[in-house]
Parts: C-alpha cells; sequence; structure tokens
C-alpha cells in the first residue's frame, strides 16, 4: 500500500489538472501539441544532460521508478534478529552468529557483524559504518539534486515555448487566423507542460527519493546500534529497547504489543 501511495496521487494529479481542462471544455488534442512537448521534455532533457552529463542523465528513468516504487525496510524483523543474534551470542559466542547471517535480508548489518567477528574495534567499527552512510547520502543527495534542478529547467522551457509561439503568431499577423490560434495555443500549452512537468514529476519525484533515502539511513543507524550492542555483549532484552527506542512511537507500540 505504500508503494501505491505515490502512483495514486500521481494519478490524482493528473485526473485533478486535466479533468478540470476537459470539464472546462478542452480537448486532449488541445492539450497533446506536439511542439509544445518537445520544446519542454527535449529541453528540460538537454539541460539535464549539459549540466550532469549524459550518464547521469540516464539513470533519471530508473531513480524515477525507485521514487515510485521503493525498497521497503522490515526494520521490525530486523530489530527482533538482532535480540536473537544477542540471544545465540551470549551463549555460543559471536563466532555462533555467523551461520545465522543467512536470515538478513540488508547488506549492510552483515557486513557489520563480520566485522565484528574478525575482531574490529567499537571505534573503527562506527567509523567504517558512518563512512559508508556518508557516501550513501552524498549519493543520494547528487540524485536528488538531478530532479530539482529538473524542476527549474522545466518552467523556463515553457516560458521558452510561449516566448517562440508568440513571436510566431507576430511573425503571422494578418495572415491565416487558424494559424495564428495554432500559435498562441501552442505558446500556452507549453507554459502548462513546464509548470505542470516541473510540480507533478520532476519535484516530487525529488522529494519520493528524500524519503528513500531517509528509510534507508534509518535502516543503517539501527543496524549499527543493534551491532554496537552485540559487540559489547548487552543482555538481550536491553538490546531490544536499544532498538525499539529508534523507532517512532507507533511503531514501538506495534512491536511492544506483538504476540510472542
Amino acid at each position: 500500500m505504500k508503494k501505491l501511495g505515490a502512483v495514486n496521487g500521481l494519478i490524482l494529479g493528473l485526473v485533478s489538472i486535466f479533468g478540470a481542462f476537459m470539464l472546462e471544455g478542452g480537448s486532449f488534442k488541445a492539450i497533446f501539441l506536439l511542439p509544445a512537448l518537445v520544446i519542454v521534455f527535449g529541453g528540460t532533457f538537454a539541460a539535464t544532460i549539459i549540466g550532469f552529463g549524459f550518464d547521469k542523465f540516464k539513470n533519471i528513468f530508473s531513480l524515477a521508478r525507485l521514487a515510485y516504487f521503493p525498497r521497503e525496510y522490515n526494520l521490525t524483523f530486523l530489530i527482533n534478529s538482532f535480540v536473537n543474534f544477542s540471544i545465540i551470542s551470549r551463549k555460543e559466542g559471536l563466532l555462533a552468529i555467523e551461520k545465522d547471517l543467512g536470515t538478513l535480508e540488508y547488506l549492510f548489518p552483515k557486513k557489520l557483524i563480520r566485522y565484528v567477528i574478525d575482531g574490529t574495534d567499537a571505534d573503527s567499527l562506527e567509523n567504517l559504518a558512518m563512512l559508508e552512510i556518508k557516501a550513501m547520502q552524498q549519493r543520494h543527495f547528487s540524485n536528488i539534486f538531478i530532479f530539482n534542478k529538473m524542476g527549474g529547467y522545466a518552467p523556463t522551457m515553457g516560458i521558452i515555448g510561449t516566448v517562440m509561439g508568440l513571436i510566431m503568431t507576430l511573425a503571422n499577423a494578418g495572415g491565416d487566423p487558424s494559424l495564428l490560434i495554432k500559435s498562441i495555443a501552442t505558446a500556452f500549452i507549453a507554459t502548462l507542460w513546464g509548470v505542470f512537468s516541473a510540480n507533478i514529476l520532476w519535484l516530487p519525484i525529488g522529494d519520493r527519493l528524500k524519503k528513500c533515502h531517509s528509510e534507508e539511513k534509518h535502516m543503517m543507524e539501527i543496524s549499527l546500534e543493534g551491532v554496537l550492542a552485540l559487540q559489547s555483549g548487552e543482555i538481550p532484552s536491553i538490546v531490544k529497547a536499544r532498538l525499539i527506542s529508534m523507532l517512532a512511537q507507533k511503531e514501538q507500540a506495534e512491536i511492544l504489543n506483538a504476540p510472542k
């Protein structure tokens, strides 16, 4: 359901904007004017390629898919896994955990636990973890920045389309009235697509990627706390309380009230 929320929002935006246009007596043919679409989307993509390079640009489609269908992190399962590892390590030692690492779905906690098993001290472990979190944050923010910039390029391209349409209108003044009307329509439709694509497509994708980043970072922070708790030999109940405290109140209540 979480994944469908963004898709439903996109559908609502499309229906609200274009549906209102249709209710006012407009037509799809009037909206989907090829020159306006080429100017806005072609210009936006061109500016993105110039600013970030083609290697970055070609990733925007996979990033858009990730924004609408993000990976979900089962933090309850992750916390329970650390509690179980704590029970095992207190009975059999840290080396006994290694055979159960396959039950973890995420790479980050697996790596940290292996560092602990190999004898990495707590300070070095935390430095390694924070270094990876920092690198992940820089990578994610660079991707988010692309969509924020596209949200700025698109309305500008719409204005360019509007100016070009008005130039065509003035250039053909006194000529065929139908050609003049078409030029005016192209001008205003370009502005529509520029503002629409910025506020319904590019900027919301950037916001969705921020949310994806926040969720992944939260998983990594919980994993780090869990591994540090394992390394220090804390009792399972303390490990659980320590990790649950990093969740929202509603999630804490769900875990505490879950059947044993």
